[in-house]
């Protein structure tokens, strides 16, 4: 399988504050726009979960 580029939220904007999401072989992959050297890898149903999560507000409070 090829790679998949990289994808963010068009409520990025043009600016570097945004989390790059992307599928390789099966895998969801999350990294930094402004810093690709860690890449956090997991499965799309935990992937799944955790925007259930987002969607939810579970996680609100580390924005503010």
């Amino acid at each position: 399988m090829i790679p998949s580029g990289w994808k963010r939220s068009s409520f990025s904007g043009s600016g570097d504050n945004c989390v790059e999401v992307r599928s390789v072989d099966g895998l969801v992959e999350l990294r930094e726009f402004d810093d690709g050297g860690i890449i956090v890898r997991t499965i799309p149903t935990k992937f799944a979960k955790f925007l259930q999560g987002v969607k939810a507000g579970e996680f609100d409070h580390f924005t503010a």
